[in-house]
């Protein structure tokens, strides 16, 4: 497991650290006529407040599917769900999307960013759904953590992928979530700023939020501290990364397009 900061209880005994997701018996069918089609079978794993996790699999091996259940995308056939200690099974629509909005912090490889709209108004918009008020703060707040603080006034056309995929990323923390879903959140980077984007999710988990991504790159799930592997529907391997890459070192060793070029004497 990774590291934690147990905290203390009043006996003087250390607690354990707080599930951030716990499903039992996890179980999704999809009817396609008169098929049915098991694409998680009876999956139970656990994640706990502060972990960086990858979930890894092949096509059809159901990660994508177990991203959409505890990302609240979509409802088990069976078992049971529980995110942060909420039985999210139980909840009607209208309390689903207010998790959505404010307990998970979704990335996703193709940004989903508005064309037209400046950053700061697109971060502003999980708060404008929650009617939160001091949006426009709370927003340059967030792109200003992103090392964005410059660029608030552009638009998507204006900015690299890896600045709008930085864009994207302050979006999802600028609600404080509980957790940090990625689904692929560098599959349309080039490696520099593939590991931009990794050295700044490592800086979120060392700060304490809790990062989930959904990949298929070996290199980008060993930045994690722990790889949940599935296949044909159920978790075929739990592993501690005993090293994980460091992202920030990995930058160090690469070329910088941007730097000036080197004149000899």
């Amino acid at each position: 497991m990774s590291d934690f900061d147990p905290r203390p209880s009043g006996t003087g005994t250390i607690a354990p650290p707080k599930a951030v997701i716990d499903t039992v018996n996890l179980t999704k069918n999809y009817v396609m006529g008169e098929m049915v089609v098991r694409a998680l079978r009876e999956v139970s794993v656990t994640i706990h407040r502060g972990e960086f996790v990858a979930i890894m699999g092949p096509s059809g091996s159901g990660k994508s599917t177990f991203m959409n259940m505890i990302g609240c995308l979509d409802r088990p056939t069976s078992g049971q769900y529980f995110l942060d200690g909420t039985e999210v099974g139980r909840l009607g629509d209208n309390d689903l999307a207010a998790i959505r909005n404010k307990t998970i912090g979704f990335v996703f490889q193709t940004f989903n960013l508005l064309p037209r709209t400046t950053a700061l108004k697109n971060v502003e918009l999980p708060l404008l759904y929650g009617g939160v008020k001091n949006r426009g703060k709370l927003a340059a707040e967030a792109l200003s953590r992103v090392g964005l603080g410059q660029r608030m006034d552009h638009k998507p056309n204006e900015l690299s992928g890896g600045q709008q995929q930085r864009v994207a990323i302050a979006r999802a923390i600028v609600t404080d979530p509980v957790m940090i879903l990625g689904d692929e959140p560098t599959g349309n980077l080039d490696t520099r700023t593939s590991y931009e984007i990794m050295a700044l999710f490592q800086e979120l988990n060392r700060a304490g939020k809790t990062v989930i991504l959904v990949t298929h790159e070996e290199d980008i799930a060993r930045h994690a501290n722990r790889i949940i592997r599935f296949r044909d529907g159920r978790v075929e391997r739990d592993e501690i990364v005993e090293h994980p890459t460091d992202a920030s070192e990995m930058l160090l060793n690469l070329p910088n397009p941007d730097a000036p070029p080197t004149v000899e004497a």
